[in-house]
């Protein structure tokens, strides 16, 4: 970042986030770093939020940058996702236990396969009730966390998404891993999700990681110390 004005020039931060930080968690730690550099009001945000249990890319604008924010978040995604079948979590991944368990004797690698080809396409998506959409002017999981899922599932808005390729990368029953291209506000969990009604069973995500937003990818991602130690 030598010869770099952050606040002039403005820099994008391909962050690789630490699992169980939020994306807000991560934006609040290089905002305070560069407070402590003498940035009292330098602006600082981030471009495609990912869930604490999810890695990966996630890019952090700081300055001018910040201008691009939209336009970055606008970008396709990939990801990378571990998916275990035959149970359902309330959440769609491990932040909840298991609320159900599901055959998966009839499941093949084919049969992966084909389902995952019909969930191809552009078409419309619900997000997890335990998600950070908003609903009247708070979170989804603020509602959910009280008890309201019922309530929250009724209120909660579809998206039009687009998932452009999903391939199977490994099958070893019940865990099975999948690589996802997609648009913006995709969520993987939700796929977790219909892929084992789809299957005829249950699906929830077990790990994830961003490993493309755009032009950016994993391999140009650096950890978030190295990030802070060289700006």
């Amino acid at each position: 970042m030598n010869g770099i004005n952050l606040v002039e020039d403005g820099y994008v931060a391909v962050i690789d986030k630490p699992l169980e930080w939020t994306s807000a968690d991560v934006v609040r730690k290089v905002k305070f770093r560069l407070q402590k550099m003498g940035y009292r009001k330098i602006k600082v945000g981030h471009a495609g939020t990912l869930d604490p249990l999810a890695t990966g890319v996630l890019l952090v604008c700081i300055g001018r940058a910040t201008k691009r924010v939209d336009a970055l978040q606008a970008e396709r995604k990939e990801y990378v996702a571990e998916l275990m079948l035959g149970a359902t979590t309330p959440s769609y991944d491990m932040e909840h236990p298991i609320d159900a368990t599901y055959p998966t004797n009839h499941i093949t690698r084919e049969k992966v396969e084909q389902a995952l080809a019909e969930l191809c396409g552009e078409r419309m998506q619900t997000p997890p009730v335990y998600s950070a959409k908003k609903i009247d002017g708070r979170r989804a999981y603020e509602y959910a966390r009280e008890g309201a899922v019922a309530e929250t599932e009724t209120k909660m808005r579809q998206a039009l998404i687009n998932i452009y390729e999903m391939e199977l990368l490994e099958y070893d029953m019940p865990r099975i891993k999948i690589r996802v291209r997609c648009s913006k506000g995709t969520y993987i969990r939700s796929i977790a999700m219909e892929l084992g009604e789809k299957l005829e069973s249950g699906a929830y995500l077990r790990s994830l990681c961003r490993t493309r937003s755009g032009g950016f990818t994993l391999a140009l991602a650096e950890n978030l110390e190295k990030i802070l130690e060289n700006l």
